[in-house]
């Protein structure tokens, strides 16, 4: 009760979202997001839901409160500001620009603006966030992130973009070639980045990731993660790893030979190493 709430769904927790979040930190450090779930089970995330929430409350957020979208998307706007006042007495409430809530969509900031005075909360709208002449948006993340300018990604994101998941068995190529790696399936529902190579840290060490089907040896019936771990070799399997991806290298290429492979994975190997 009392909170500084914050709407909105916040996928990455970009820096525009982070902009939202500081109006609303800094008029009371009681602060909540309401978010929505189960509105949309196909889509392609920038994170997931877990870390995006870990982020936030990095940035301040204390509570996390999640409202089931077939429930409130139906809802009139003016009852959705009603709930808010009657569940939360909100202090404030922070939106960006482009928020909009309830049926068809029909709540907005001025809708908000307007209630503010009938509720008693002071209601924040953050202007759009501008990068290289471009809205800051989930949307746009997402386009780089496809087109794998990872780099610009994360300045927009101000973290690395993560992949994660459990350690599984592969084929062990990347062993007999001298490059041991740790293999996983890339995570359910995270956008997805373009076949290639890939600088990345885990935990504090670098390391090359590649994902793809592996060209060269025709031996992958799915594409997979492969990331080798520099100046590391412990055994990580059934082990839940992060991976924090920094920079594209290369795409993904099929070469003539192993030796060849070989060769190029320790060109990559290098150029991760700096």
């Amino acid at each position: 009760m009392n909170e500084s709430l914050i709407l909105g769904f916040f996928d990455g927790v970009h820096i525009a979202h982070q902009a939202v979040v500081k109006t609303a930190v800094e008029y009371s450090p009681n602060t909540a997001l309401i978010t929505l779930k189960n509105f949309n089970k196909t889509c392609e995330y920038i994170m997931s839901r877990e870390n995006s929430y870990l982020k936030l409350k990095s940035y301040g957020v204390k509570k996390i409160i999640e409202l089931d979208f077939e429930e409130f998307a139906p809802m009139p706007a003016e009852k959705f500001i009603e709930y808010l006042s009657e569940n939360f007495s909100p202090v404030s409430i922070s939106t960006g620009f482009n928020y909009t809530f309830g049926r068809n969509k029909h709540g907005d900031k001025k809708l908000l603006a307007e209630y503010a005075k009938k509720y008693n909360y002071k209601y924040f709208c953050v202007d759009p966030q501008t990068y290289n002449n471009k809205i800051i948006s989930s949307s746009l993340v997402r386009e780089l992130l496809k087109n794998g300018e990872i780099e610009e990604a994360n300045k927009l994101l101000a973290s690395p973009f993560i992949l994660e998941g459990k350690v599984i068995h592969g084929a062990e190529l990347g062993r007999k070639l001298g490059f041991p790696t740790a293999n996983i399936i890339y995570p359910e529902n995270i956008i997805k980045i373009p076949y290639g190579v890939y600088k990345v840290k885990i935990g504090q060490r670098k390391g090359m990731l590649n994902w793809g089907v592996k060209p060269t040896v025709n031996n992958t019936p799915s594409p997979i993660i492969e990331v080798h771990i520099l100046d590391f070799n412990e055994n990580l399997y059934d082990k839940n790893i992060k991976i924090e991806v920094l920079k594209k290298i290369r795409d993904e290429k099929k070469f003539e030979s192993l030796e060849e492979l070989k060769l190029q994975i320790q060109k990559d190997t290098e150029l991760c190493s700096k």
